[in-house]
Order: C-alpha cells, then sequence, then structure tokens
C-alpha cells in the first residue's frame, strides 16, 4: 500500500503572529517556520502503518517556495521514505481548492492507496483542503481523526471521529483520505542519523506551471488583524457558584 501525506510550512504556533499593515497580511519576514502540527500527527501515523508493515512507501507532498524544502527533509528525517515538492517562485496565496487539485493531480500519478493529512493548517484553519480532495478524487472520507485501525486485509480502515454527541466510529473502503486531530498520536522527533539519511533520500521538484492548474485567487481577504489576546485577563475562581456569578456579570447568561 503506498500513503500520500501532503504537508505546510507555517508559522511557528508558538510564535507570535505580526501583522503587516500596508499588505493587511500576516508578515512573515524572517518569522520562524515549522510543519504545520496536524501535520506532524498525519506523518507520524503514516510512519506507524509503515513500521507494521501495512505500508510499503510512504511520500510526504508539499508546495511553496524554494524553503519548503527544509519542511520536506523534516518529514524525510522523521522515516518518510521519499518527497515530492510542488515549487513557487512566490508565496502564492493558494487556497484550498487550488491545493485540492494540485494534490490530486499527484495522487492519480502516484496512484495512492491512502492520503492521510492533518484537519487542518493553522496559519488560516480553513479546514477544506481534504474535504475537497475528496470530492474531486471520488476517494471515501473520514475527517478530524482521533483513532485510526487499518483491516487486516489492508481494504478499509476504521475511524473514530470527535462529534458534539461522542465519539462517531466510521468504516472507510479504500482508496480513503483521512484527515486526523491531535489527539491521534504523539509525533516522534527525528534522530541525527535520520537527519544524516534525510540528504540522500529521493526528492522530486515539479514546477507548478507544469501541472496546468488555474491557480487564480477565487476568495478576497480583505483585511487580517490581530486577536487581541495581549489583552486577555484570567481569574481563578474556586466555585461553581463563583463561576455562575462571573459569566452574569460577563453578561454570558
Amino acid at each position: 500500500m503506498k500513503i500520500i501525506i501532503p504537508i505546510k510550512r507555517v508559522l511557528d504556533p508558538y510564535t507570535q503572529a505580526r501583522i503587516n499593515k500596508q499588505t493587511q497580511l500576516v508578515d512573515l519576514t524572517n518569522a520562524k517556520m515549522a510543519m504545520n502540527p496536524f501535520c506532524e500527527i498525519a506523518v507520524e501515523e503514516a510512519l506507524t502503518l509503515k513500521e507494521s508493515g501495512s505500508a510499503n512507501e510512504t511520500i510526504v507532498v508539499s508546495i511553496g517556495t524554494d524553503k519548503t524544502v527544509d519542511t520536506l527533509r523534516t518529514a524525510l528525517a522523521m522515516g518518510v521514505d521519499r518527497a515530492i515538492f510542488i515549487k513557487t517562485e512566490t508565496d502564492l496565496d493558494l487556497q484550498p481548492l487550488h491545493v485540492a487539485k494540485i494534490l490530486a493531480n499527484i495522487i492519480n500519478r502516484e496512484q495512492a492507496d491512502l492520503i492521510i493529512m492533518g484537519k487542518q493548517a493553522v496559519d488560516n484553519d480553513n479546514n477544506q483542503t481534504g474535504q475537497i480532495l475528496s470530492g474531486l478524487l471520488d476517494y471515501s472520507l473520514g475527517t478530524f481523526i482521533s483513532k485510526f485501525d487499518l483491516s487486516s486485509d489492508a481494504k478499509s480502515v476504521e475511524v473514530c471521529r470527535e462529534i458534539d454527541s461522542g465519539i462517531e466510529t466510521r468504516k472507510l473502503n479504500l482508496p480513503s483520505i483521512v484527515t486526523v486531530d491531535l489527539r491521534l498520536n504523539e509525533p516522534r522527533y527525528a534522530s541525527l542519523p535520520n537527519i544524516m539519511k534525510a540528504r540522500s533520500k529521493p526528492l522530486e521538484t515539479i514546477e507548478i506551471e507544469s501541472l496546468g492548474i488555474d491557480i487564480t485567487p477565487r476568495i478576497k481577504v480583505i483585511s487580517v488583524e490581530e486577536s487581541g489576546t495581549k489583552d486577555r485577563a484570567s481569574k481563578q475562581i474556586s466555585s461553581a457558584e463563583e463561576f455562575f456569578s462571573e459569566l452574569n456579570q460577563l453578561g454570558v447568561l
């Protein structure tokens, strides 16, 4: 079985985002970047399947400028077999539909049986790419997965997903797309020997223009504002009565 794991390079979630007032976008100049945390979970799950003997190849795919190669190398150092880099000359504002079309092209070419991806990227929180990709490929889909079990015959997967009323369990026939939640596993760290080995692992570069995909923006960002979290205050309460009193004062109840 061949597994494809789409990953994304994002602003490190442990750093404070800054807004460029001229462009009205998040300023990434000299910012610390990292692999999207949900993508790390997806990589770990794919590696677990490979180590159990359920998969024979794992492939990471990412889209961006040359700096994106660092993120791909991180995945290779974690243990992924090979990488595909979709190169763009500038930091394009690729929207979920664009990304899904690009991934569909790669998945069709590779004939992958299973696509494991993060449920969303922490930079835009769209939570759309996996769903759109499922529609384009006509693959079964499981979203927000917190538990994953591949059948013994490798023809289906049983997944658990958190919903408002509890935990929902579903069976998906392969080929399938699953988008994973943070509770699925704990990603491994890349060891020094694996970091060295990653330099010699296959990394294919594809120019985005060669795919012939229309990447004209469908959505326009009007403005971006800081969240104002710096002004938030916290208060410790000691009882349920005090909690409800605070909610009353805030006008919540």
